[in-house]
C-alpha cells in the first residue's frame, strides 16, 4: 500500500485506538504507550501489505496482539489481575497460547460458560462490550440493583471454580450411541434424527437416563461447555424428551441398555411363545376356510397381470400379511383392564403423540448362535384417513424401493387415497406409475385403450371379515394365557428392575404387548412358521407388497 494510503487510514484510526487502550490501561500513561505501538505496528504494517480484505479487522487485530502483549509485560498471574483486565484474554485465549498464563486464562473462560445465562449475558454486556450498567438493565429490562448483584455473584461463582477441579465422567472419552429408536403411535412432523441429531444430544440424554442432573452437572460429565448443552437441553425439553426438575432435568423417555444375558432372555421367552401361538394360528386359519374368503382381496402376485382375468394371489402370499397382523390386532379383551396410552403418551410440539425409548447396544457383545436378529425391520407401521387403515412391516424378506421409515404416514395417507379413487377409474398415468414403482399395483396394456389393473395388497374388504380373522387369534391367545404369563414373568421382573422409578409405568404399558402387537413377537411367529415350513418364503415377484394390508378402520 503507498504511503500516502496508509497514513490516511491511520489517521481515521487514532481516536478510536486511544480511546480502545485507555479503557483497558491501567491508567492514561500507559494507554498513550500502548496506542502509540499499536499505531506503529498498523502503519508499518499496512505499508508491506496490497491484499488486506478488511482493514477494520486487519486494524483490531494488530491492537488486541498489542493489548495481549502488554497484560503479559505488566501482569505475572492472570489470577492476580482484576475480570476486567483479563477480558480480552478471555474473549480470544488462542492469540496468547505461548503465554505462561494460558491455561489460567482458557480455564477462566470455561467457567465464565458455567455461569447462567443471565450471568453471562451481564459479564459479556459489562466486561466485553465496554457497556454501562444502566443500558445493560434496560436491556434486559431488570432492576439496576440485579445487575449490580449478578456481577458480583458472577466474581465470586468464576473465582469458585477456578479453585475447583472439575470431574468429568467416562463420558467424555467414550460417549455413547443409540444403536436403534422406536415410536409407539403417532410421529409428528419431525423424525428421531432431527431430534438426537447429534452424538452431544444423545449423551445429555444418557447422562440423565436415572438422576436429574444440573447443565453445569451434564457439562462436567460430558466435558464440554455448558453453554452447549444449555441449547441442546432446551430444545430436548421444548420437544418433551427431558423433564426439567426445577434447576435440574431428567430424561422423559426409556434409554434400555440390554446385556447378553437379557437379551437371550428375550430371544428365549419369544422362541417358546411363538411356538405355541404361531403354528395354532396357523391351523387354525387353514382350517377356518376363511382364506378363500371373497371379502379377501389381493390379485395375483407373480409373473404379469390377464388382460382378462383377475385370479386371487396365492395363499402363501396372502398368509405373509394375515398372520403378522392377527397377531398384533388381536387379543384386546385380555388387556382391557392394563394402563392406557393416553396414561403415558407424550404430545409434542410437531404434532407427535408418542412414546419414545432408544437402546444402547456395547460393542461387542456374544450371544447364542440360533439368536434371532431385527434384521431390516420397520413396524408395524399403520395410519388411516378415517375409512380405512393401511398397515404395513418391512423386514428382511421384503424387496421395497423404499425402506419404512419414520415418516411413513404422507406415503400411506396417500396410497389409501389412490385405492377408493382407482375403484373410480380416476388414476393417471403417473399415479399408476407410482403406485406401479414400489409395488403395491400391477398394470397391463395401454392406458389409453385396453388396460387392466391388479393390487398387490392384501385387503379385507368388510368389518365381518376382519372381525372373523381377529377372533381366531383371540382364540388361541386366551387358550394359552396362562402359559404365556408364566413365561415371560422372569423377563419382566428383569427389565422393571433396569428402568427408573420415573419411568416404569411407561414400561409397564409397554410390556402389557409381549405377545401381542410388539415386533419382536411377531417376527419370531414368522420364523417359526418359516422354520417348520408351513410359511414359505416370499417369491422374488412377492417382495416388493409383502406384509402389506388394507382394512375397514
Amino acid at each position: 500500500m503507498n504511503r500516502q494510503d496508509a497514513e490516511k487510514i491511520i489517521t481515521e484510526y487514532l481516536k478510536p485506538i486511544f480511546g480502545f487502550a485507555l479503557k483497558r490501561c491501567k491508567n492514561p500513561h500507559d494507554a498513550e504507550d500502548l496506542s502509540q505501538d499499536i499505531v506503529l505496528k498498523a502503519f508499518r504494517a499496512l505499508l508491506i501489505k496490497d491484499d488486506i480484505g478488511d482493514v477494520n479487522k486487519f486494524i483490531w487485530t494488530i491492537a488486541h496482539n498489542a493489548l495481549n502483549n502488554y497484560y503479559r509485560d505488566t501482569a505475572k498471574s492472570v489470577i492476580g489481575l482484576s475480570i476486567d483486565e483479563v477480558a480480552e484474554f478471555v474473549a480470544d485465549p488462542g492469540s496468547i497460547f505461548d503465554d505462561d498464563n494460558a491455561d489460567s486464562i482458557r480455564r477462566l473462560q470455561s467457567e465464565i460458560a458455567y455461569l447462567s445465562k443471565l450471568q453471562r449475558k451481564i459479564i459479556i454486556a459489562y466486561y466485553f462490550e465496554n457497556r454501562k450498567q444502566a443500558d445493560i438493565a434496560k436491556d434486559l429490562d431488570i432492576p439496576l440493583g440485579t445487575v449490580k448483584w449478578h456481577l458480583f455473584e458472577a466474581k465470586k461463582e468464576l473465582k469458585r471454580g477456578m479453585d475447583t477441579m472439575r470431574k468429568t465422567s467416562d463420558l467424555k472419552f467414550h460417549p455413547i450411541k443409540f444403536h436403534s429408536y422406536g415410536i409407539n403411535g403417532n410421529i409428528g412432523t419431525k423424525s428421531p434424527n432431527e431430534f438426537f441429531r447429534s452424538t452431544l444430544s444423545q449423551n445429555i440424554c444418557y447422562c440423565v437416563r436415572n438422576t436429574a442432573k444440573t447443565i453445569n452437572e451434564i457439562a462436567d460429565d460430558l466435558g464440554v461447555s455448558p453453554v452447549y448443552v444449555e441449547t441442546e437441553v432446551e430444545f430436548l425439553e421444548e420437544y418433551r424428551f427431558l423433564k426439567a426438575q426445577k434447576d435440574k432435568y431428567v430424561v422423559n423417555f426409556i434409554i434400555s441398555e440390554p446385556t447378553a444375558e437379557l437379551l437371550t432372555m428375550h430371544d428365549t421367552m419369544h422362541k417358546k411363545a411363538a411356538e405355541l401361538f404361531a403354528n395354532e394360528l396357523y391351523d387354525e386359519l387353514i382350517a377356518s376356510g376363511l382364506l378363500d374368503h371373497p371379502d379377501i382381496w389381493c390379485g395375483q402376485t407373480d409373473g404379469s397381470i390377464s388382460l382378462t382375468e383377475s385370479p386371487k394371489a396365492d395363499q402363501n402370499f396372502i398368509l405373509w400379511s394375515l398372520i403378522p397382523y392377527i397377531t398384533a390386532w388381536s387379543g384386546d379383551k385380555l388387556i382391557a383392564n392394563g394402563i392406557s396410552f393416553e396414561e403415558v403418551a407424550t404430545i409434542r410440539p410437531d404434532g407427535g403423540h408418542n412414546i419414545f425409548h432408544a437402546a444402547v447396544v456395547p460393542d461387542k457383545m456374544i450371544l447364542p448362535d440360533d439368536y434371532i436378529y431385527m434384521k431390516n425391520w420397520c413396524g408395524p407401521m399403520y395410519n388411516g384417513d378415517g375409512e380405512h387403515i393401511i398397515w404395513q412391516i418391512d423386514s428382511e424378506w421384503s424387496d421395497r424401493k423404499e425402506r419404512l421409515n419414520f415418516l411413513f404416514s404422507g406415503e400411506a395417507k396417500r396410497i389409501l387415497s389412490l385405492y377408493k379413487r382407482e375403484f373410480d377409474g380416476s388414476l393417471s398415468k403417473d399415479e399408476y406409475a407410482w403406485l406401479s414403482e414400489l409395488g403395491y399395483i400391477k398394470t397391463n396394456g395401454d392406458y389409453d385403450g385396453h388396460f387392466k389393473s391388479s393390487w398387490q395388497i392384501v385387503t379385507l374388504a368388510s368389518n365381518d371379515i376382519k372381525e372373523k380373522l381377529l377372533a381366531i387369534g383371540e382364540k388361541v391367545k386366551a387358550k394359552y394365557k396362562d402359559e404365556f404369563d408364566t413365561i415371560k414373568a422372569p423377563y419382566v421382573a428383569a427389565v422393571m428392575d433396569s428402568v427408573p422409578a420415573h419411568l416404569r409405568k411407561v414400561k409397564e404399558y409397554e410390556l402389557q404387548f409381549l405377545f401381542h402387537s410388539d415386533g419382536w413377537f411377531l417376527l419370531h411367529c414368522i420364523v417359526a412358521l418359516l422354520n417348520n415350513g408351513k410359511l414359505k418364503p416370499p417369491t422374488e415377484g412377492q417382495k416388493k407388497a409383502l406384509t402389506t394390508l388394507i382394512c375397514p378402520n
